[in-house]
């Protein structure tokens, strides 16, 4: 209950709204931009942006033509600011969370 709770309050905030909404658009950018570039299906441009932005990395889908390699280049400068920012945001919400949570027991 304590995560679904968390949740519904991150939601409730406009500034963290916000963030969420941009972190789903660069999303939406990379993946039809790779759907465009590469010609992969929807589902491999989302999952090749996530594992991008995320800096994890698998190496099983690559950009191979010109076009493709430039974006990866300038959407890993933009995006990975904005991901890692989000993924932090989302761990220090938690964090303030519990720490409420216990200081009221």
């Amino acid at each position: 209950m304590f995560i679904i709770n968390t949740i519904i309050s991150f939601l409730k905030d406009e500034h963290y709204r916000e963030l969420l909404i941009i972190t789903i658009g660069i999303l939406i950018i990379g993946t039809f931009s790779y759907h465009y570039l590469e010609g992969w299906s929807y589902l491999d441009a989302l999952y090749f942006s996530v594992v991008t932005l995320t800096t994890i990395g698998y190496g099983d889908l690559y950009p191979v033509t010109k076009g493709g390699k430039i974006f990866t280049i300038i959407y890993i400068i933009l995006g990975l600011g904005i991901i890692l920012g989000f993924i932090n945001t989302i761990f220090k919400h938690y964090q303030d969370e519990r720490k409420i949570k216990r200081d009221k027991h």
